[in-house]
């Protein structure tokens, strides 16, 4: 242990604490420029840094530290459940139709299937860690696929299908987590036989629950009319949803589904998707914190070891589940495109584009490890983790494979923008032609990223606060001065 490992685990405990996170941010933000360069997304650098920072390489951070931050995959991820919730509007599930639904269920499902039945019925895993990490393999991370399609400006059926299906899958992600760790817990009881009562009330409860997230996002809507500040807008959705969390820590469940019926029910009742934005640029430090924090847990030791979830050891596991939840994937979303009639080019791309996994899987992870407990719990987080990485490096070039396997978008200037006819009467200098197509390929350019709008949103906010802040202080200047008279 080196002189400053010591005088970080002999600090006072706030003082340990505070020196910890800001270490965790700056090297999170550190890493963000390397990965930058390989044109990996941020999430990977925040996993790297976790290990690089933890206890198997540099042991920067104390444990006690790591312990006491576990509420952090609690917020983390009422952010992501409720933000999940701004895509789930029901004018677009009418417009749209069943079809999405009936791809997204397949391809969804479909790797939940296969990786159930080679954890437990071939590998002869344990039941109730198979049935969670299934569930698990559900769930996607679109964020690298987002950003390739802005990148090339593609476009089209394909694309359009893509970001509807994306948009519900974290839903299907969601319910199917819900009821895979309800099955768990009922099943792996110690001295407890299995009951259908044991599964029945937790449903119950999990319902219950996604009421009452819907009554939040409604009382989120009546306590803030378009009157309120913004940066109280911001204190009430942040307020509501940490009370939220509160209330599902004390009785013990998960806040996943109430929090995405709030952010579903608030984003239908309101039509306001300003505070999705300010949300989205208020909450990366907290959802840095949660990777690297994950990255920590991260047991590099026990990718050798099979643990107590059965006789294999999990570094063939992860290979395995890397490997079938694709081919479930891919399959499931090209059965799903056959059903609904889908050229092509959908159907046989969009399985390419839906590999990435990410953000939700690992907050999925974290709180199903704290479930389970133990070396089950360990097992699930340590697969999940070493996975997500992977998939992070292969899927932003799965993703442009995708698109333009589907023609999506093409680099060839006559693709891009066809050359027009032009009458023998007004024949135009090629320079004049290039200028011309240069001038629509600038209009056809996708407008700008989701990152910018939040940061204008976050900024308008800022501005408008201070606009009322100056308007008060002149008013009250203003009377001030007419007492004095």
């Amino acid at each position: 242990m080196t002189a400053f490992q010591e005088w970080l685990y002999d600090s006072s405990p706030a003082a340990s604490i505070i020196i910890s996170v800001a270490i965790m941010l700056i090297c999170g933000f550190l890493m963000t420029r390397l990965t930058k360069l390989l044109r990996l997304p941020n999430v990977t650098a925040y996993i790297v840094t976790g290990v690089l920072i933890g206890p198997f390489v540099l042991n920067l951070i104390p444990q006690s530290v790591i312990d006491g931050m576990d509420f952090l995959s609690d917020i983390a991820l009422a952010f992501i459940a409720f933000s999940t919730g701004e895509f789930f509007k029901f004018s677009e599930f009418k417009k749209n139709g069943a079809k999405v639904v009936v791809i997204t269920l397949l391809e969804a499902l479909m790797a939940s299937v296969l990786v159930f039945v080679v954890a437990h019925t071939i590998l002869g895993l344990d039941l109730a860690f198979s049935v969670v990490l299934a569930a698990l393999a559900s769930a996607t991370a679109p964020a690298s696929t987002l950003m390739t399609i802005r990148q090339t400006g593609a476009k089209g059926d394909f694309v359009n299908t893509l970001l509807q299906v994306v948009a519900l899958d974290d839903l299907v992600g969601l319910i199917a987590y819900s009821m895979a760790i309800t099955l768990a817990v009922a099943t792996s009881t110690s001295g407890k036989p299995f009951s259908f009562g044991g599964v029945i009330v937790p449903l119950l409860t999990n319902i219950g629950v996604l009421l009452l997230g819907g009554l939040f996002g409604f009382l989120m809507k009546l306590m803030m009319p378009k009157k309120r500040s913004t940066d109280n807008r911001l204190i009430i959705s942040i307020a509501m949803l940490f009370a939220f969390c509160g209330i599902c820590a004390v009785l013990d469940i998960s806040p996943l589904l109430g929090c995405m019926s709030m952010g579903t029910v608030y984003i239908n009742v309101s039509k306001d998707d300003k505070l999705f934005k300010q949300l989205n640029y208020f909450s990366p430090p907290i959802l840095l914190l949660f990777f690297v924090r994950s990255g920590l847990n991260f047991k590099l030791d026990m990718l050798g070891t099979s643990g107590s979830i059965g006789t294999v050891p999990l570094i063939i596991v992860g290979i395995l589940y890397f490997i079938v939840r694709i081919a479930g994937k891919y399959v499931g979303a090209f059965l799903g495109c056959l059903i609904v009639k889908k050229p092509k080019e959908v159907r046989n791309n969009l399985g390419l584009a839906l590999i990435p996994q990410a953000g939700v899987a690992i907050g999925l992870a974290a709180l199903g490890a704290r479930t389970l407990g133990g070396d089950t719990g360990q097992a699930l987080q340590t697969i999940i983790l070493a996975s997500s990485v992977l998939y992070e490096l292969i899927g932003p070039a799965c993703a442009k494979l995708a698109l333009y396997l589907s023609k999506s978008y093409s680099n060839k200037l006559e693709d891009l923008v066809p050359e027009e006819e032009i009458p023998d009467g007004d024949k135009k200098s090629n320079l004049e032609i290039l200028i011309e197509r240069i001038k629509k390929i600038q209009e056809k350019i996708p407008p700008r990223t989701t990152d910018a709008e939040n940061e204008k949103a976050f900024t308008e906010a800022a501005e408008e606060n201070y606009r009322a802040h100056i308007d008060a202080e002149s008013h009250k200047s203003f009377a001030l001065r007419r007492r004095k008279k």
